[in-house]
């Protein structure tokens, strides 16, 4: 297993309370499991991945030391209150990784997001992959305009490619970083 050559810890101020961003740990499962159970299901019905699921959450945690991930979490008063992820795609697109990004809705709207990208962009870098995508339904306008203010670009829309978690079909958009 390949060690990562960059420990991401960082500290930022978000509603007046110090905020650590570091690499998710195994000690984190029960923190990580409070975090999902927290997000709206407005939110997890939207997402891949059911983060309101033990069975998910213990998935993430298991994967914290994969060589090809980085997942990172950031903390406020022992509680994770934001998670986000890169994870370097195979074969012919080894250049390439996908991120994914959550905050907790009390800690939205004070720059723990631009943060977390900014944390997961290193994290991307220590991969040594050259461009991020994420992958959102179209009808995420607000997610889709967050990741437009750092920089990112539609690259592809996918017609009828996913589903919610109610079976509803939805067009999905495809966004780009050029990191180096």
């Amino acid at each position: 297993m390949t060690v990562p050559t960059a420990v991401i810890s960082k500290t930022v101020v978000c509603k007046g309370t110090d905020v650590v961003i570091r690499q998710l740990a195994e000690e984190d499962r029960l923190r990580l499991l409070d975090f999902g159970a927290a997000l709206p299901i407005d939110d997890v019905m939207y997402f891949e991945d059911d983060y309101h699921s033990p069975e998910i959450i213990n998935r993430l945690v298991n994967a914290s030391a994969a060589e090809n991930w980085r997942q990172l979490v950031a903390v406020a008063n022992n509680q994770i209150v934001g998670y986000s992820a890169v994870r370097q795609l195979p074969g012919w697109s080894k250049h390439v990784a996908d991120i994914r990004m959550l905050t907790h809705p009390e800690w939205r709207r004070c720059g723990l997001g631009t943060a977390l990208a900014g944390a997961v962009f290193e994290a991307a870098r220590d991969l040594g992959v050259d461009k991020v995508i994420v992958e959102m339904l179209e009808t995420q306008s607000a997610g889709k305009d967050i990741f437009e203010r750092l920089g990112f670009g539609v690259e592809g829309l996918l017609t009828d490619h996913a589903h919610d978690r109610t079976g509803q079909r939805h067009n999905m958009l495809i966004l780009a970083y050029h990191i180096r």
